[in-house]
């Protein structure tokens, strides 16, 4: 029999062929609603990019219905029924829903039914009213009961779920709705994400954080970071997984590239046409786009993705301003360049309009799984591809664009072919990398492109601010420059100012160089590598081109002549290393502006040698002196702005620099027979920077008293008005003159290591600009009242000082963050410690502190407290400290705390809790759900917590050596709600008497887990554990360990068994991937005789095996060709080690008190192999074969 339908409702076909997937299946009764309600639900559907089924439309003529019906229901997510008057007088209605329940059932996938009562109430469905019992009862007679009867269940089972109901609705504002919790329910515009997808979960974590799902507001993110490391992949992860719950998302990729082609219209109607649910939107022009978006949105709470923004004109024609979309909406935005947002200062990372995200490298761990799941198809290398694998790894930096096309194209190839790819990316990088990267380097300007490549080649790792003096001389503009590549993520800068720049960008500009002529280095503009280098030097090759030039390392002393330099007119970088010159060098480098000499001899024989354009000069490793000759020519530029000297250990007395009036930085390092520094410092006024440190042991006896305290003399720092950065480091100072209060713009004073210096003057007082004061291990006894009125001090270091007080003033530093007193001798805090009230680090490790006082409780900013050490420190812990709401970090490890409050779990902010060996701690209150880090151990606490409100952990560290209570031996502690915490990483649970596997505990739930230290009686036992664990420690083994143990450890790279009672461990077969181990460690194995089958650990690369008194065998160690670290210690019993020989990799090989072992085996040869031999009483002769290594043993 066919279903009839009125062939007018029959619409446009949705899918090309019937055999495609549909969204969602229609069930209706034609005469009802066909022509109405269902007719505008289809069509709506339509035009959202909806696959739906209407079965009139769909079925070819001549087929029979039933069959492709079925298939239709079958392939379909979403159900809708649309419940009428006399829905229930069709028996096809009645088998569609019938059939749709029960796969609705039986669901392998997700499948969901959404009801719509359309002119019904549910109560009529739920056959509680007579509406449909009159047309069941005539189906009874040509169906029979049962299949009524399945029938009536089927009606009454969908009528309990939610759904739509229309009665006294309109029905477009209905149909909008639906429309809205379909897409929603089908998350519509999913992005497509690679296959292989690594390292994102801790990013994921934060943006979900950041964008906070809860608030109404408006939030505007951006990601940013340098191209390849995976901001679009994040946006989509991102995406994917909040756009559920928003009425319309978008993702527009590419959008530089759109732009670029003109086609930003395409883009706004592309976003207007997946907001609105629109098949197509017409828009005429880029005005047009901007005010449909602001009217159609304004309302609505949207999910948008712009990927790939580089200019503020895109932005603003695509989401110019936050009141454009509707409350709670979400706009995420992705760019290699955040330049053109409205960010003035260059540390924020935040303002009023955009939340800044920058994405960072993978970590090697990772990086290495993603490069293995490219090229192996697998998370790790096999054994004979670790060592390259890890080289490659390091190559690429941790950039996942790297990792992937140099995995993908090694995927399947000799190893061979992978040794001279190893060798080509030393030389050439991959260019499907570097195209990638080099969109950024062309949007550089041209003089950011010079300072771009003058950091590739030379300037990774050093202060940014030489280099920025060596620019401006050149005539550069680098304050711009640099603040444009950092915002771009071609730069970073990292500690101590530090320029650094990711391995694919250093070598993105160094083949930039390499391209400007591939074959003839002379005619390139910059010449790093020595070879290149003094080819076009000692062969005359120069050229204009080059401007920057890199003689070292060379291994013997070179003296080059003037025509070696007079074809380089345009040099302005030079560094030398081991280098002298020799005969006349007039004019020959007028435009050189830094010069770095490593190793300059100290005879100085050119003539007419004058660097008159010179502003950076650093001289190292020097044995020259005050009177050394080049100090005239390297001088000679009263423009100077930098001099820098490390470890020029002839100098006894600072040069003459009262030549050098705009010196703005002296730095004098590790100058180890440095005693005077001369007065002529006193003119340099300009100067900002002065450092001078580097302890020297040595003082001769004819020297004065006087000429120690380099600094208790007026004339040295009266003069230097400029100052704001004084460092006088590890020298010999006893008195600070009190003329350094007139340094009013000093900002940082570093006095750390004089340990003659007893007390500072009170002039200290007058710094009102110091920002930082550092005393550590200093001879300081006390301060000075006056400390008090350095009212914007923000960081003030005492630690490891005589100090047995501070003075009640300290109360005055109304700006400190940071107050360290570690290892000091201080035994209270003053009470006005209460009036620090911006405080945030307050350390006192290891001091002799007895009590955390009142007014600490008071600093209500306080992020950290860190008492660990502090063995005086008893009692209890005041409930006072829920007021520190703040406080992320608390230390009292190694106390004698002997309480902490129920408070405790007032503290929201606190994320670390470290409580190691607090001995008279008997239990721990209910802690706070922020925490992410806790270690507890103590030897009076009598049962294992319940930490299952944790939810948030990811490192727990509970320990417990013995026990003076007796409730262990009932049982093992109930400690399942372990399992629950899915988010650790790192788990060490090592409680005395507690042992592995107990009840109902599946520790393969943490798939995140990568560390675990266990106690374990039954490894055989222990099935359960997550596939990404990477170090497992295993204590207090009593049987045999097994394959089980193992079966599915995968990445387990590190194994540590410690105090295993068995007599043999045995390795053969016990691992599936054994290539993957890395590491092992056998120790305090007592009844241990013979470690069996170690040859089957084809990738193990270091060997520890200790305090194992009975061990006589290590059976397959020899066999290790990948082993390259060997420590044997305390095994008494061994009176013989295997052949060594084939162990080529061996770099060290320590053996250590094994009294009975009576010969060495055959080792490699002692040039590829440090070995130590130590404390083995019965090795007495140590002749013949190992000759070789009479010298290095028993050192």
């Amino acid at each position: 029999m066919k279903r009839k339908r009125d062939s007018s409702s029959a619409g446009g076909d949705v899918s090309e062929t019937l055999g495609a997937e549909f969204e969602v299946f229609l069930s209706f009764r034609g005469p009802d609603t066909g022509l109405t309600f269902t007719d505008c639900l289809y069509h709506s559907m339509v035009r959202a990019w909806i696959r739906v089924f209407r079965d009139a439309e769909e079925i070819r003529i001549g087929e029979e219905i039933g069959g492709e019906l079925l298939r239709a229901i079958n392939s379909s997510k979403i159900y809708m029924p649309i419940f009428s008057r006399n829905y229930a007088s069709s028996a096809w209605c009645l088998r569609e829903l019938a059939y749709m329940l029960e796969c609705w059932r039986n669901r392998t996938s997700e499948k969901m039914i959404i009801p719509i009562f359309y002119d019904v109430d549910p109560d009529d469905v739920k056959l509680k009213t007579g509406l449909y019992f009159e047309a069941l009862e005539r189906h009874g007679d040509k169906f029979g009961c049962d299949q009524v009867q399945r029938w009536k269940e089927a009606l009454i089972e969908v009528a309990r779920i939610k759904g739509w109901h229309l009665r006294d609705q309109g029905h477009g504002k209905i149909i909008n709705l639906i429309i809205d919790e379909v897409l929603t329910k089908l998350m519509k515009g999913k992005r497509n994400l690679p296959d292989h997808i690594v390292g994102f979960h801790d990013h994921v974590e934060a943006i979900i954080n950041i964008l906070d799902e809860g608030s109404r507001d408006i939030v505007c993110l951006v990601i940013h970071g340098m191209g390849g490391i995976g901001k679009t992949t994040l946006a989509g992860i991102v995406f994917n997984q909040i756009s559920n719950q928003f009425h319309g998302c978008s993702f527009l990729s590419n959008i530089r590239e759109f732009a670029d082609g003109g086609k930003i219209v395409e883009l706004q109607k592309k976003l207007l046409s997946e907001i609105l649910h629109l098949k197509s939107i017409e828009v005429y022009d880029f005005r047009m786009g901007i005010n449909m978006i602001k009217e159609r949105f304004r309302e609505k709470k949207v999910l948008v993705v712009l990927d790939d923004v580089d200019k503020h004109d895109q932005l603003m024609k695509l989401a110019g301003n936050c009141d454009w979309f509707g409350p709670g909406s979400r706009i995420i935005i992705t760019t290699r360049d955040i330049n053109f947002l409205p960010i003035e200062e260059e540390e924020n990372q935040e303002n009023d309009v955009f939340y800044i995200y920058e994405m960072r490298e993978l970590d090697p761990c990772h990086a290495l799984q993603l490069f293995s799941k490219h090229a192996f198809k697998r998370d790790s290398p096999p054994a004979d591809y670790i060592d390259v694998s890890h080289e490659i790894v390091t190559k690429a930096g941790g950039l996942p664009l790297a990792l992937e096309v140099i995995g993908s194209s090694l995927c399947y190839k000799r190893k061979p072919i992978w040794k001279e790819t190893l060798k080509k990316l030393d030389i050439v990088p991959k260019q499907e990398v570097l195209n990638k990267l080099k969109i950024s380097y062309d949007m550089l300007e041209d003089d950011q492109r010079e300072i771009f490549l003058d950091i590739a080649c030379y300037f990774i790792g050093e202060e940014a601010i030489y280099p920025y003096y060596m620019w401006k001389a050149s005539e550069y503009y680098p304050k711009c420059a640099i603040l444009v590549l950092t915002r771009m993520s071609l730069i970073k800068i990292v500690d101590d100012d530090r320029l650094w720049m990711h391995n694919q960008l250093r070598d993105l500009g160094r083949e930039i160089v390499r391209q400007e002529d591939v074959k003839m280095p002379e005619n390139r503009s910059r010449l790093w590598l020595p070879k290149n280098a003094l080819d076009v030097v000692q062969n005359r090759k120069g050229t204009n081109n080059v401007v920057a030039l890199k003689l070292t390392p060379v291994f013997e002393e070179h003296s080059f002549t003037s025509e070696g330099f007079s074809k380089l007119p345009n040099l302005r970088l030079l560094e030398l290393e081991g280098v002298g010159f020799v005969g006349d060098f007039r004019n020959i480098f007028s435009k050189v502006a830094w010069l770095s000499w490593r190793f300059c001899p100290p005879e100085f024989r050119p003539t007419n040698l004058c660097f008159n354009n010179l502003a950076v000069l650093k001289l190292s490793n020097s044995d020259i002196s005050e009177d050394w000759a080049g100090w005239g020519p390297c001088l000679a530029n009263k423009n100077l702005k930098v001099i820098h000297l490390t470890k020029c250990t002839a100098l006894r007395r600072i040069p003459d620099f009262s030549n050098c009036l705009n010196l703005k930085i002296l730095v004098i390092k590790d100058c180890t027979h440095l005693l005077v520094v001369d007065s002529s410092i006193s003119k340099l006024e300009l100067l900002k920077y002065l450092e001078v440190s580097g302890y020297s042991p040595w003082i001769p006896e004819v020297c004065e008293e006087k000429d120690l305290d380099l600094f208790a003399v007026s004339s040295v720092l009266g003069g230097l008005k400029s100052l704001s950065t004084l460092k006088i480091e590890r020298m010999h100072v006893r008195e600070l003159h009190r003329s350094i209060g007139e340094l009013v713009g000093l900002k940082c004073l570093s006095l750390v290591g004089c340990r003659m210096l007893r007390k500072l003057p009170n002039s200290i007082g007058n710094l009102r600009s110091l920002l930082e004061l550092d005393l550590d291990d200093t001879g300081i006894i006390e301060l000075p009242d006056s400390i008090g009125d350095l009212k914007m001090l923000k960081k003030m270091s005492l630690a490891m000082t005589r100090l047995e007080e501070l003075p009640n003033s300290i109360g005055g530093l109304e700006s400190l963050l940071e107050l360290v007193l570690d290892q000091t001798h201080i035994l209270e805090l003053p009470a006005s410690i209460e009036k620090l009230k911006r405080l945030e680090l307050l350390h006192l490790s290891w001091s002799q502190i007895r009590e955390l006082s009142r007014g600490i409780w008071m600093l209500v900013n306080l992020e950290e407290l860190d008492a660990r050490g502090c063995q005086n420190l008893e009692g209890e812990i005041p409930s006072e400290i829920r007021e520190l709401s703040f406080l992320r970090m608390l230390d009292l490890s190694w106390t004698k705390v002997r309480r902490l409050p129920t408070a405790m779990k007032q503290l929201s902010c606190l994320h670390q809790l470290f409580l190691q060996g607090c001995d008279e701690l008997e239990w721990l209150p209910e802690l706070p759900p922020s925490l992410t880090t806790l270690e507890f151990s103590s030897e009076s606490s009598r049962t294992i917590p319940d930490l299952s409100n944790l939810i948030n952990l990811v490192r727990l560290d509970i320990f417990r050596g013995t026990y003076q209570s007796s409730e262990f031996t009932k049982g093992n502690p109930k400690i399942e709600w372990i399992q629950s915490l899915s988010k650790l990483e790192a788990l060490k649970l090592s409680y005395a008497d507690l042992m592995f596997p107990t009840t109902a505990i599946n520790l393969a739930l943490l798939s995140r887990l990568q560390l675990l230290c266990i106690c374990c009686a039954n490894p055989q036992a222990l099935t359960r554990l997550p596939s990404n664990l990477g170090e497992l420690w295993l204590g207090d083994v009593k049987s045999p360990i097994g394959r089980s143990l193992f079966s599915n450890l995968r990445n387990l790279y590190k194994l540590t068994l410690s105090r295993c009672c068995l007599r043999e461990i045995q390795f053969d077969g016990i691992f599936q991937q054994p290539e993957n181990l890395r590491r092992l460690i056998v120790v305090h194995c007592n009844s241990l005789v013979s470690l069996s089958s170690l040859s089957t650990l084809k990738g193990l690369s270091r060997l520890y095996v200790e305090y194992c008194p009975q061990l006589i065998k290590i059976e397959g160690v020899g066999e290790l060709e990948s082993l390259e670290f060997l420590l044997i210690r305390k095994c008494d019993s061994m009176e013989q080690l295997p052949d060594l020989l084939k162990l080529q990799k061996l770099t060290r090989l320590i053996i250590s008190d094994c009294d009975s072992l009576q010969s060495l085996p055959d080792l490699p040869p002692p040039n590829e192999c440090d070995v130590t031999v130590e404390g083995c009483q019965r090795l007495n002769d140590f002749f013949g074969p190992y000759d070789l290594y009479r010298q290095r043993a028993n050192t």
